[in-house]
């Protein structure tokens, strides 16, 4: 299965993304803006065998009103696509399918890397059972992307 990590042209009216980082335990959330190019990390959602908290997840979507949704999906090294990037996009389906908005995927191949360095930055003791990075990897994902999409605009 290919998947086409090429940037849209996106619509103007989609303004906030939410991003996702997923994982099987948990899963990672972050918001950004488009225009301003700012992004925060937001709560990690639990999930059971990659199946997240729905309802927290919902409330999450309420309350951010995101236009568009970007789901990491792992790549093994070589840039196939394994059991755990399959499941992540069915999650993002299941994300369209239940909230109707669109969907973009991204390679998040060391993401989690990237995030745990910027945790170490930030003071993280790296107990990453106690106190997760997944959102931070999602605030990675998201900031490559919408950098990648801002010098993709400008051009």
């Amino acid at each position: 299965m290919n998947i086409d990590f090429s940037l849209p042209k996106l619509d103007d009216k989609i303004s906030q993304i939410m991003a996702f980082d997923f994982g099987t335990k948990n899963i990672g959330v972050a918001i950004g803006q488009r225009v301003t190019g700012t992004s925060s990390p937001l709560p990690t959602i639990r999930a059971q065998e990659g199946i997240p908290n729905w309802q927290m997840l919902g409330k999450l979507i309420e309350e951010w009103q995101p236009d568009a949704f970007l789901v990491g999906i792992p790549l093994n090294m070589d840039g196939s696509v394994g059991e755990i990037g399959l499941r992540a996009r069915k999650f993002a389906n299941r994300l369209h399918g239940r909230f109707g908005k669109p969907w973009y995927p991204a390679d998040e191949r060391l993401s989690t890397r990237s995030a745990k360095e910027k945790a170490e930055d930030l003071g993280h003791r790296g107990n990453y059972q106690e106190r997760p990075v997944d959102s931070l990897a999602a605030l990675v994902l998201l900031e490559e992307w919408l950098a990648q999409l801002a010098a993709q605009e400008n051009l």
